[in-house]
């Protein structure tokens, strides 16, 4: 695509997000919040591949808006090819691929793909599930929902991050590379819990033997308002990959104008955060000693 559109591309979703955000800030309800629910993952119907980066949250927003209760996305072309029909008068949600020169499949979540010459960037419009008549679903594999906390404590535990517990807040100090949480009595219940040390072991993949992740160079003062969204993304994406809901968090209240700032003063912003924390929820699953089982 032009480099208009793609300017475009990047305006209208960031614009969306950030009016997502805008309107969420009163209960701090953010776009990446779910219920842990079918839409928690979007997925493509042709691949059955969970989209990644910026385009998960774009999906989660227009389902949100339009009160979808799929989480099932295709081209119109996919959706014909299926022998589905996308409904008269429905509306597309915009996503963006990056299309590495010399490759055969398109990459979601590249960070800055209009910087970097071997990416060529192009705009899609994808439909939902909820907008297409002809279609059946085929029936899941998923964990049942019994055994989705033991499975989430197994995924954090294997994440092998020194953890303190009993502390009197939940932190990560990069100094000591040792995660910090209240006691467990401290949380609602266990999805709290998990939700908490998510964020936390995010901020831990940003370590230089880690991810090696620093935001000091290219949002200056703003660099601790992105690496919290980083964090806060990484928990909406693995904890909808573990099929648990996440929770909006009061404590990041005071980050809210922060993030919209951020996003009004760089289109592009929200498109690094969000590959950021697809790098962030990619490490988590790397450290795991088997593929794991993705409920839906």
């Amino acid at each position: 695509m032009t480099t208009e559109t793609r300017a475009d591309i990047y305006t209208r979703i960031t614009a969306e997000i950030a009016a997502a955000i805008a309107a969420g800030a009163g209960d701090w309800h953010m776009p990446w919040h779910h219920n842990g629910g079918a839409i928690a993952r979007p997925a493509n119907v042709a691949s059955g591949k969970p989209y990644r980066g910026v385009n998960t949250l774009a999906l989660w927003i227009a389902a949100q808006a339009r009160g979808y209760a799929s989480g099932t996305w295709g081209t119109y072309r996919q959706w014909q090819a299926l022998g589905a029909q996308v409904r008269k008068g429905e509306r597309a949600t915009a996503i963006v691929f990056w299309k590495r020169i010399g490759a055969a499949e398109d990459e979601q979540d590249v960070e800055d793909g209009d910087d970097r010459p071997r990416f060529v960037g192009r705009g899609y419009s994808v439909f939902n599930r909820c907008q297409v008549d002809g279609y059946e679903p085929p029936a899941i594999d998923a964990l049942p929902e019994a055994e989705r906390i033991p499975h989430a404590e197994a995924f954090i535990a294997a994440l092998d991050i020194p953890t303190t517990l009993d502390a009197d807040a939940a932190y990560y100090r990069v100094d000591l590379d040792r995660i910090f949480m209240p006691p467990f009595g401290a949380f609602e219940d266990s999805v709290a819990f998990i939700g908490t040390f998510a964020h936390e072991a995010a901020h831990a993949t940003g370590a230089k033997h880690r991810l090696d992740r620093d935001f000091t160079s290219r949002f200056s003062h703003q660099a601790r308002a992105v690496e919290e969204l980083v964090a806060e993304l990484t928990a909406g994406y693995v904890l909808a990959d573990l099929g648990l809901a996440h929770h909006p968090r009061p404590d990041h209240a005071a980050y809210i104008a922060s993030w919209l700032k951020v996003l009004t003063d760089d289109p592009r912003a929200i498109f690094t955060a969000a590959s950021k924390a697809q790098q962030a929820a990619d490490w988590m699953h790397a450290q795991q000693p088997h593929a794991a089982t993705v409920p839906s």
